[in-house]
């Protein structure tokens, strides 16, 4: 992987508008690519990758530094957690970097606290202790580690599972069946399943399996009136409304009208006929009444 002064500050001013954490990291990220269109799509990747990186390592990478600035979590990022060597990085350090990179390169992150070791708050990993046991807590930290695997929803009124993981196979791309959601498909990788035929004719949705189950759990019915208070682009909204058949009224309420438009172009592509978005002024605003 060859990491260019280009890419590594990238990184660096992406990670310093994300960290006030004033606004979803998703969000400030799409903004960043918008505004720097000379980034082509590895550049793009690597900055994605080493901002995510940091931000779930947070707590580890800034306890093993005196003054974390978004530049030295990045490089540090790469070093302890993409194993990226110091003879790889040398062109792209400054005066002062170098003995600081090898420090970093010389900790021995096992010899910290569990909770600092996984990134997660003590009253988080005390309480997993308390209320799972010491080896759930240790699994939890270790997973919330892990990059997010891409996972799919089929729009059940337009494709069944089967065919969409015969469509994914036939065009390359390496999927299986997600273990709980009975409509969930996990891609190996991250493909850009926007450009794909399926995603065009509205067969599937980017969907984290987890909001899926969200799903199932409210389990709508035909002819049903729901509210999905919240519902930001309508993950969960068109996940209820294929659920219902496309039949009832489904109401989506956001503060957000910016979230708004980006479900109505979700909703044109799903079909569905169900689905009423309306941007609300908050919980006591009349439309609810």
């Amino acid at each position: 992987m060859r990491i260019s002064a280009l890419n590594l500050q990238s990184a660096a001013d992406a990670l310093e508008q994300v960290l006030p954490m004033k606004h979803p990291a998703d969000a400030v990220m799409r903004e960043f690519f918008s505004a720097h269109r000379e980034l082509g799509s590895h550049d793009r990747s690597f900055v994605a990758e080493a901002v995510f990186t940091v931000i779930r390592n947070k707590r580890m990478l800034e306890h093993m530094m005196n003054a974390p600035t978004p530049r030295r979590l990045i490089l540090a990022a790469l070093i302890k957690i993409q194993g990226v060597g110091l003879g790889q990085l040398e062109p792209l350090l400054r005066a002062g970097d170098r003995e600081w990179a090898t420090s970093v390169r010389a900790q021995d992150i096992n010899s910290f606290d569990e909770a600092t070791r996984l990134s997660l708050p003590d009253w988080l990993h005390q309480r997993l202790i308390r209320e799972v046991s010491d080896t759930a807590a240790t699994e939890f930290g270790r997973a919330m580690l892990n990059t997010a695997p891409l996972d799919l929803r089929v729009n059940t009124l337009v494709a069944s599972r089967e065919q969409a993981l015969q469509d994914l196979a036939a065009s390359g791309l390496e999927a299986q069946p997600t273990a709980f959601s009975p409509i969930g498909i996990r891609l190996a990788g991250k493909p850009a399943i926007n450009r794909h035929a399926l995603f065009l004719r509205g067969a599937v949705e980017v969907q984290d399996e987890g909001s899926q189950l969200l799903g199932y759990l409210v389990s709508p019915k035909r002819r049903e009136m729901v509210v999905d208070f919240c519902a930001g682009a309508g993950g969960k909204t068109l996940m209820m409304g294929a659920m219902m058949h496309s039949q009832g009224r489904l109401y989506a309420l956001d503060v957000s009208a910016k979230r708004l438009a980006n479900l109505r172009l979700r909703l044109k592509r799903s079909g569905l006929a169900n689905v009423h978005p309306q941007r609300i002024d908050g919980e006591a605003d009349s439309k609810i009444k």
